[in-house]
């Protein structure tokens, strides 16, 4: 995250009050959401708690297994006018720390996010499935990658756009030695 320590803190605390609400609404036990996201009940407590960054990998296990969209996760205003700057918000890192994701927008029906991707060089990402139904269209936005839909691969280079179905297996691959950054929209199905 490029947030300073406090302001870390506080994002993280947040994430985990509102898993902890989400949970306690389906009136679920800490081990029934762990049997079904496949989190463990220890670390699904210490995010409830506020003790641990979670990887994009854990949110979107739980967020699959709540059957919301990630970012509802995360508290959002509901302001006339958001205004998200790159590098200024909430970056959420995978396992390996070659991928990482900037939330940016949810419209209040909680149907499309949006988000900045960061993928490092001569790295690949292989995300979680993501939940029934939903539609990811990426931007490439700087640099070239290629993208592998259902043992298709896809190369796209600055501005190029796809759309695919991403309940399934895809990926992102870097083989350049500079930094790819996408503009990613997710579209949840009905």
């Amino acid at each position: 995250m490029n947030k300073g320590p406090d302001e870390q803190k506080q994002v993280v605390l947040q994430v985990g009050a509102v898993l902890k609400k989400l949970r306690k609404e389906k009136n679920w036990s800490l081990e029934d959401l762990s049997e079904l996201s496949g989190v463990s009940k220890l670390t699904l407590g210490n995010i409830e708690r506020g003790e641990t960054n979670p990887t994009i990998g854990m949110l979107w296990k739980i967020s699959k297994s709540l059957s919301i969209p990630l970012m509802s996760l995360f508290s959002n205003k509901d302001n006339a006018v958001n205004l998200s700057r790159a590098g200024k918000g909430l970056r959420i890192s995978g396992n390996e720390k070659s991928w990482a994701i900037e939330p940016i927008f949810q419209n209040s029906t909680n149907e499309t996010e949006m988000y900045r991707a960061y993928l490092q060089p001569n790295s690949s990402y292989y995300p979680e499935e993501h939940h029934q139904n939903t539609t990811e269209i990426a931007t490439v936005m700087t640099g070239t990658i290629s993208i592998q839909v259902n043992n298709e691969s896809y190369k796209l280079n600055q501005f190029d756009s796809i759309s695919f179905r991403a309940d399934g297996e895809h990926s992102y691959t870097n083989d350049s030695n500079e930094l790819v950054v996408l503009h990613i929209i997710l579209k949840y199905g009905v």
